[in-house]
């Protein structure tokens, strides 16, 4: 089974942050053959994250790598998804 790293920046209250983490979990649930670790990390609580995206959340990086601010795409992730895991 491939194995795949998400990581979930955003805040609390955020409304776009919810919409992207229904998004992963949607797309998720969808491709069970990607075993995935969803990790998800607040700007309010890491000040370098803060200084980095402030205006940008949520952000969604794959393996460390930047995929998407601001909204999700579930195709373009699904893709995404499938290739990092080949």
């Amino acid at each position: 089974m491939a194995s795949v790293s998400l990581t979930l920046i955003g805040k609390p209250g955020c409304h776009l942050c919810d919409d992207a983490r229904d998004v992963v979990n949607g797309v998720l649930a969808e491709l069970p053959e990607i075993e995935a670790s969803v990790t998800e990390l607040s700007i309010l609580d890491d000040p370098a994250l803060l200084d980095e995206f402030a205006e940008e959340i949520p952000v969604l990086k794959i393996d460390g790598r930047v995929h998407t601010i601001w909204r999700v795409e579930p195709a373009r992730l699904r893709t995404a998804l499938l290739e990092a895991s080949a």
